[in-house]
């Protein structure tokens, strides 16, 4: 897992295709569902411009003052089931349009 010109990216590759995601939100709280969120990252191929926005369902609660979660915490196995998951679900991430929101399970499937 090589990072890329910008420090918060990350590139994986999954099924010999090359992919760049990076954290984009944190577990934590969350007024608008009145209740604990997981994290998400956002996906794109490294060629393509389309994103797919793969949320986790929200895990554990850290205890009061824990580190938060860090991107290079985040197992590139867990990265790539995800999107493995994303493409099974219908993301086409060469094609033209909007950022597609995929839900997971906690091990990426």
């Amino acid at each position: 897992m090589a990072r890329t010109d910008q420090s918060s990216e990350f590139q994986i590759e999954v099924g010999g295709e090359p992919y760049v995601w990076r954290l984009q939100r944190r577990p934590g709280w969350s007024s608008d569902t009145a209740g604990w969120t997981g994290m998400a990252i956002a996906v794109r191929h490294r060629k393509g411009k389309r994103e797919a926005v793969i949320e986790f369902p929200p895990g554990r609660q850290p205890r009061f003052g824990a580190p938060q979660l860090q991107p290079s915490q985040i197992a590139p196995g867990l990265v790539a089931k995800a999107i493995g998951s994303a493409i099974a679900a219908g993301w086409e991430p060469l094609s033209r349009g909007k950022t597609v929101a995929i839900v997971v399970d906690e091990t990426g499937g």
